[in-house]
């Protein structure tokens, strides 16, 4: 079902929505998603971080990659509460200066700046627009340390999106690697009669689907070079003793992965 003011595939039903992005990830992007596996088993054989940075909901796709259940060390999780506290809404914290702290010029070069790199590091950037003066900044700032940019976006909301930065890039432009979440232009995609704008949105499904694409093609190519991750895992799966042993052994391992940032 289409939307009167533009021609986007909107749904009536979100679950139709959710296979559609999937299947499309599956038929159009496994090849960025390999390219970007290759990447990140680059930096983690050679001791160095994948950093992750996603500002606004994109934090989201941050978190769900490291810490968590079925996820390792070798992940730098970048994110800034200033643009991703959204508990708040009003008020103190609240969404209007996260929105416009996103898009102040200048600020992710203050955000890379608190970090040491490696020599083999790499970063994911979240962004469903690709636009945001932040995103921008750090990809901009990554590029130039030759740290390669791998970035998780919306083609189609991006093309159709004007740049916001002086550069006049938007992500995608600068990612070294770069792959589509295959959401809708605005991200919403269940379209409901009588109801003016539309609901449900794609991103997240997206991104997490991506995500764990990335981490579990990971896993497999560091577990045939010699190098098998410590997964964090429920003690339901390996006892409590054991995930004791694995959490603890993870969370060491990051710290000696990050202690030159």
């Amino acid at each position: 079902m289409s939307s009167t003011m533009h021609d986007f595939a909107y749904t009536t039903d979100y679950l139709e929505g959710v296979r559609h992005i999937i299947d499309n990830i599956e038929s159009t992007q496994m090849d960025a998603i390999d390219r970007a596996v290759d990447i990140c088993a680059k930096s983690m054989l050679n001791r160095n971080v994948v950093h992750l940075f996603g500002s606004g909901h994109s934090r989201m796709a941050v978190e769900e990659m490291y810490p968590r259940y079925g996820s390792f060390a070798g992940f730098h999780p970048m994110v800034e509460l200033s643009l991703t506290n959204h508990h708040a809404v009003v008020g103190s914290n609240g969404q209007r200066q996260a929105m416009f702290l996103e898009n102040v010029e200048g600020f992710g070069k203050v955000i890379v700046s608190n970090f040491h790199y490696g020599e083999h590091d790499s970063i994911i950037i979240f962004s469903h627009s690709g636009t945001g003066n932040v995103v921008v900044d750090i990809a901009l700032e990554m590029k130039e340390r030759g740290i390669p940019v791998i970035a998780v976006t919306s083609l189609a909301h991006s093309r159709l999106s004007a740049a916001k930065h002086s550069s006049g890039k938007k992500l995608y432009e600068l990612a070294d690697v770069v792959i589509d979440n295959c959401a809708l232009p605005g991200d919403a995609m269940v379209k409901i009669d009588n109801l003016e704008t539309p609901v449900g949105p794609g991103s997240t499904i997206g991104n997490t689907v991506i995500v764990n694409l990335i981490k579990c093609k990971l896993a497999r190519k560091l577990t045939e070079q010699g190098q098998p991750p410590k997964v964090l895992t429920s003690a339901l799966v390996v006892g409590e003793e054991k995930a004791k042993q694995l959490f603890e052994g993870s969370y060491e391992e990051y710290w000696a992965k990050t202690r030159y940032l």
